[in-house]
This record gives structure tokens, sequence and C-alpha cells, in this order.
């Protein structure tokens, strides 16, 4: 098993979906026809992403929007108060089949995969004419052919508007509501405060209170959470469950009630090769694809369609492979399905490689925008890889793509966090907490705030950079002493050699003919 892949080169001064720049964006590219899924690894630790076959590297110095190397640390993930949201609201939807109200905005999705390698579009078609159509079974061939807006609940804090009654504030241990609550009362006589009574206390721990109290008269032997609390004081009970943080798969994988409105299932299928399972939804699926490019990305109909589909979303250079101590999966590419109520409405396309599950896109129903799909996704994504690390404990992290810090919309990717983004310069992992003040500051930045610190990884010998020239895998010395006709040949290995670092360049193919 053994990469192979045309560098195709330096492309500069085309269209920036991000800033809509005609001529900003520069980046490198090149066609891999295989590649291993630890080839794949190690380039996207040197800031490579793939669009179906088609490897891109942003130039970073050069580029209009730098785009970042982001990963997360599933392990350490601890979910925000918006995250917890959207998990609730699926959890609400799928129990009472609650559709949130409001129009509150979400976080947006990448750009579509045009806009990712726009101007390389010529290329790609030219050097992916046949499709692998046949790769889809044949009845498929005559088929027809960001982040979503979060309709998030506007919650308001409800505050008490009356003093509670005196029964109650007895009950209570006595106190009044802090001063930012409004309260109707009558006037009191006198002037200033009434020291007779005790100091005042914030309506938030009267709550509390009131909540340990209920507790207690629900259960007259004073049973609290498996615990016997024996009539000891509200004070001295221990703290309710809900309390404490729940865990990620605690708020995903909550029971539903037996009557519940809905049911969701979350299904992997390999995407290269093709397994019976992706055949047999190719056409949902797709039609999925081309109402999110319509509705969400203002496609033309005649724009997302089978072929563009399977040439970026289906295509994959990745090998399949199926070590002994990997996950039980495999190592490849996948869709993450979504099935609502016997329905695709949702499909993360993503890559298990041998130190993380890497996000390629994500594509939905735009009738069911209103569940946040793309946080929702995100999460789940998370949490499988929190799963594989189980059995393949070295699978620990969650590849987001690039944060793109100099276009405020997408930022987003930011607060799935602990993460940490790659340094372009030396290609080492930073916190993103430290990154921050920088790129607030320049959008290009380095990292690494050691300024004797060198790129490690970076070629040192060329000439054993290995070739593949008419069926024949030999050192570019080799190739270059013998077979090397145009000495500007020379330049764009060298590049090649310098993006893709030592350690690539010794193992990939790089064609020549």
């Amino acid at each position: 098993m053994a990469s192979v892949v045309e560098y195709k080169g330096l492309k500069a001064g085309y269209y920036c979906g991000y800033c809509e720049s005609r001529e900003g964006k520069a980046s490198c590219g090149m066609w891999a026809h295989s590649l291993t899924v630890q080839d794949y690894q190690d380039l996207i630790d040197r800031g490579w992403r793939r669009s179906g076959k088609y490897i891109y590297k942003p130039v970073m110095n050069r580029t209009c929007c730098p785009q970042y190397t982001i990963r997360c640390h599933p392990l350490q993930f601890q979910p925000s108060k918006s995250h917890k949201k959207v998990l609730k609201k699926m959890l609400k939807f799928l129990t009472k089949g609650e559709i949130s109200k409001g129009n509150c905005e979400d976080e947006p999705m990448d750009s579509t995969m045009e806009d990712a390698v726009a101007g390389d579009f010529a290329l790609i078609n030219k050097l992916d004419i046949k499709c692998d159509l046949k790769t889809i079974s044949s009845d498929l061939k005559g088929s027809i052919e960001s982040e979503d807006k979060m309709k998030e609940k506007s919650l308001k804090k409800e505050v008490s508007k009356e003093l509670i009654h005196p029964q109650a504030i007895e009950k209570l241990g006595s106190g009044e509501p802090s001063h930012s609550i409004k309260v109707h009362s009558g006037p009191k006589p006198g002037k200033g405060a009434d020291l007779s009574k005790p100091p005042c206390r914030k309506a938030k721990e009267m709550r509390k209170e009131r909540k340990r109290l209920k507790l207690m008269q629900q259960n007259s032997a004073g049973a609290f959470e498996g615990f016997q609390a024996q009539g000891q004081p509200a004070s001295l009970l221990p703290k309710a469950k809900s309390n404490q943080p729940k865990s990620l798969e605690d708020l995903i994988f909550e029971s539903l009630p037996e009557n519940a409105s809905h049911k969701l299932e979350v299904r992997v299928v390999r995407s290269t090769p093709p397994s019976p399972q992706f055949k047999a939804t190719f056409q949902e699926s797709y039609q999925v694809y081309k109402r999110y490019q319509m509705i969400i990305h203002k496609d033309p109909p005649d724009k997302p369609t089978v072929s563009q589909f399977t040439r970026f979303l289906c295509n994959s250079p990745l090998e399949a492979e199926h070590p002994a101590n990997g996950p039980e999966c495999g190592y490849g590419s996948f869709h993450q399905q979504y099935w609502l109520d016997g329905k695709i409405i949702a499909v993360g396309v993503i890559d298990i490689l041998p130190y993380c599950v890497s996000s390629v896109y994500l594509y939905y129903d735009p009738d069911y925008s209103f569940l946040s799909l793309g946080v929702y996704s995100a999460l789940r994504e998370i949490a499988f890889t929190r799963q594989l690390h189980e059995k393949t404990s070295q699978l620990s992290y969650y590849y987001m793509g690039f944060y793109i810090h100099s276009c405020p919309k997408m930022r987003y990717k930011g607060q799935y966090r602990p993460s940490d983004l790659l340094c372009p310069e030396t290609y080492v992992w930073v916190p993103i907490e430290q990154c921050l003040p920088s790129l607030d500051i320049s959008k290009y930045c380095r990292f690494n705030q050691d300024p004797q610190a060198v790129d490690e990884g970076r070629s040192k010998d060329p000439d054993r950079v290995r070739v593949l020239y008419r069926r024949s895998a030999l050192p570019y010395g080799v190739y270059k002493k013998n077979h090397q006709e145009d000495p500007r040949e020379e330049v764009a290995v060298l590049e090649y050699a310098n993006l893709v670092g030592q350690k690539c360049s010794e193992r990939i193919l790089l064609f020549r003919n």
C-alpha cells in the first residue's frame, strides 16, 4: 500500500469565499491518487487538508485569510452553556416534539467546497473527469442530480415579582430579594432598613432553599439522592445531582420515554470504498446535500450535481485499513448519517485517522435548521472520538479543519475547548488561548514563541524524495541524474519536499511523467 500524488504547485490570486476578495487567496495543491491514513495524518499535522482527492495547503503569509489547522482535546472537553442548550433542545424535540422558538443566530459552518478550493475547480475537473462513478452502483449513474441559523429559545430568567409570603419567609429562614429584583410591596413606616430583620439574602439562594424543602416534603423519610437525611436541616442535605456537571455522553445519550415523539439514530458507513449501506443510501443522502446547497448556500439547481457530490464528498484518496489494534470500523473515510424517524436529515463527512477523527464537511436538511445540527453534529463527533479512544488509545484528537480568526463568523471553532492551533512555521501545537492575543494584532502569526525554533520535520535531503516514474519507484537523486530534462522541475520538487516534510517525502510517491 503506497501513497501516490501529483504536485500541482502554487495557485495565487483567486477568489476567497471568506472575505470575498477577488484575488486574495493563495495555496499550494496536489492531486492524491491514493493516500495511507498515516501519510494523511502527517500531512494535516503540517497544515494540509483535503477536499475530495485534492489536497491543499494555504500559503499562510500570502493568503488574504490565513487558515490555521485546529484540533480539540475530546478527553478533556466539557460542553459550554451554549452547547448544552443545543443538546437540551434536541432532547426536547425527540421527547415531546417541541420546536424551539426565537431567531437567535448560531455558529456558521465552513464555506462551501467551492470556496475552500476556488480557483482549482477547473484543474480538479480535468484531473478527475471519470469521477469514479463506477464505484457507486450502476443504477445511480443516471440519477437526477454557516453554520445554520440557530433558533434558540429566548430564555429569560424568571425573577420574583412579589415579596415572599411571611409564612414562607419563616420556613426558609427569612430574607428579602436582592436589590436587582423589583419588589412590589407596600411602603413601610420609618426610614431605612428594618434592623429587626436578618440581613438580606440573594434570590438564587432562596430558590435553592425552597427546592430543598420541596424535596424533603416529597419524601417523608427524608431520602434524597440515595442518602438518608434522617431529619437533618436543609442546609446539611447533600447537593442535588443536577448541580453536578453532566458529561457530554450523559447529555447526548439521555434516555427517552417509551412514548417519545421522535427517534434519532446515528450510523457510520464507509464511503471509500463504498460499503453496501453507503450504496443503498446514496440517492437519499445526495438529495439532502442538494437541498442544503440550494437553500443554505444559495446554489442554483444545476450546480449541486451527482458528479460534484461524488467528487467532493464521496471520493477519497484514503486507503481503508483494518489493523488489529485499530478501531472496529477501521481507518479511512466515512459518512456519519443522522436518521430521524427513518429518514436522513444530516450527514457528517469524516476521516478516521491513527490519532484523530478529522471533520471534512456537514450537510443537512434545511427543514431541521432549528435543531442547530452544525453544533450538534460537532458534539456527536467529539463523543464519537472519545468512544474510539476507548479501544484505540492513541486516537485522542478531534480535528475541526481550519480556524480563520480574520473572519469573525468563522471563529466559532475556537469555542470547542481545550483546543490548539498549529504554528505555520514550526508545525508545533500551541493552546488557542496563547494564540488569540497575537491574532487580534496580526492575521498572520508565528505561534511558537521560541525565536530559535525551526521546523524539525523539514526536508533535509531532497535527493531522498521518492519518485514514481514509469511504474518504478526510485529516489529523486537517481531520477534527477538519469531522467530529468527540464531544470525547472527541480524547483517544483524542492518546493513539494519542503511543504510535505522529510518524513512524507520519503514515503509518498511523487508522480513524474
